[in-house]
């Protein structure tokens, strides 16, 4: 049997191949036969394969596991850059490369089997293999992101998101020279209607997104941007920015890695094209702490990768 809640990420994405990510790894083609079959519930009522989830949807019914929660939850030895931690929460500094947890084609080596090495116990609301997690970086994302330990502080935190007063802040190399110093976008966010690996920026539908951002610095080809998003909408930052023109430099699904070859600087150029990831980093993190009801602020140093590119950029622009 199972018994999965929706949530926000995981919104606005089909019936069936929700099933095929969540439930045990089945195939999509299972999972469509399921629901067709009437052994899936969705709020307690049948429903089709092609029913777009929403946020706090309840799913049950019974699948064909394939593989089990508890096969795919075991403790892993990764290294983790433990920023903060009590008996309620863990603040983890997540390294570009490192999948927060398991899913398709993921079974193994994601941040929460690391957790579940480090830690005695995670809070085990939510999806079956997202143990602790209220809220997701990207895989190539790095930067802060919190876990919750116990019930109460999953269900403060998952709160703290809904409600918005969580604090996240990023740093983002862009292509291309911002023309303003600041500016806020707002718009509709959408699963893409052709690929749904990726989210579409629309101005009537979808889900509200909203981009505050602030020039840090001007290079002659790029700009370093802070961002505080007021939403956190999946993907949100990077299809802003691309939607705007500007992408963030080496991100393959929004446009990033296309403007390689545009870059005049040969000595840039190549750098660019040698980086493994999207130059996104999540600097700062603030919520209200789930049991002292404190104020907690977090900050994160950019990753050495990130860092190095900047220097090589400022030393161009004062050549």
């Amino acid at each position: 049997m199972i018994n999965l809640v929706v949530s926000e990420t995981d919104a606005d994405t089909r019936l069936d191949v929700f099933l095929a990510k969540q439930a045990g790894f089945v195939s999509r083609e299972e999972a469509k036969k399921a629901i067709k079959e009437g052994r899936i519930l969705v709020n307690r009522r049948p429903s089709k394969p092609s029913y777009q989830v929403k946020d706090g949807d309840v799913i049950t019914g019974s699948l064909p596991e394939r593989i089990s929660p508890e096969e795919i939850l075991k403790p892993e030895q990764i290294p983790l850059d433990i920023v903060y931690e009590d008996k309620s929460v863990i603040v983890v500094n997540k390294q570009a490369g490192l999948v927060v947890h398991p899913g398709a084609r993921n079974y193994s080596g994601t941040m929460v089997h690391a957790l579940l090495y480090h830690c005695e116990t995670l809070a085990p609301q939510g999806s079956p293999l997202r143990p602790g997690i209220v809220h997701r970086l990207d895989k190539e994302t790095s930067g802060l992101l919190v876990v919750a330990k116990t019930a109460e502080a999953y269900s403060s935190l998952i709160e703290q998101f809904k409600s918005g007063t969580v604090e996240k802040r990023y740093y983002a190399l862009v292509y291309g020279r911002m023309k303003e110093n600041s500016g806020t976008l707002e718009t509709g966010i959408q699963r893409h209607p052709k690929d749904r690996k990726k989210m579409a920026v629309t101005l009537e539908g979808g889900k509200r997104a909203v981009t505050e951002w602030m020039v840090e610095t001007w290079f002659k080809e790029f700009t370093l941007l802070k961002i505080v998003i007021k939403t956190g909408r999946t993907h949100q930052i990077r299809a802003h920015f691309s939607y705007l023109g500007h992408p963030v430099v080496g991100d393959s699904t929004y446009g990033g890695k296309k403007r390689v070859k545009t870059i005049l600087d040969p000595e840039v150029r190549s750098k660019v094209a040698k980086l493994g990831r999207h130059l996104l980093h999540s600097f700062f993190l603030g919520f209200k702490h789930p049991g002292t009801g404190e104020r907690v602020s977090l900050t994160s140093p950019l990753p050495e990768d990130f860092r190095g590119l900047l220097d090589l950029l400022s030393k161009k622009n004062n050549s």
